[in-house]
């Protein structure tokens, strides 16, 4: 099969919403901002073990209109992460809603948030990757 994974995504925005976009993807997420080639925008590639996963994109003079959903037909993004317990302190501790949602007869737990555009972001544990003796982490 030539596709073998999602590279990365990118999101345009203004300038203006270029700063809470970064804190949100680097305080919440966090993920590095790192190096991004001469584009004539400003912008942001932001990395997840030295992979450039979310590019942030801020050619746009005026924000895009509202839709309904505000992701249009993009429902959520998915991280696959780790580290579930320390990620619900995380949000928690930076005032983060979160929903969790764990799938049942399935090894994986979610956490379903927004960033400051409206993109829900989901946050994919799979629990077999997680302490085992972290009962806090399994519930």
């Amino acid at each position: 099969m030539p596709v073998t994974a999602l590279h990365h995504y990118t999101l345009r925005c203004t300038s203006d919403e270029l700063p809470p976009l970064v804190d949100f993807y680097t305080r919440v997420m966090r993920l590095e901002v790192g190096a991004r080639p001469e584009i004539p925008a400003p912008g942001a590639w932001l990395y997840a073990q030295g992979q450039p996963i979310v590019h942030l994109y801020a050619h746009l003079s005026h924000a895009d209109p509202a839709l309904m959903p505000p992701t249009g037909p993009l429902d959520h993004i998915s991280f696959r992460s780790r580290g579930l317990h320390e990620m619900r302190k995380h949000l928690t501790s930076l005032g983060v809603e979160f929903a969790e949602a764990p799938i049942p007869g399935w090894d994986i737990h979610q956490l379903f948030l927004h960033d400051p555009r409206g993109l829900k972001i989901e946050m994919t544990f799979w629990m077999n990757d997680e302490p085992k003796d972290d009962k806090e982490a399994r519930s």
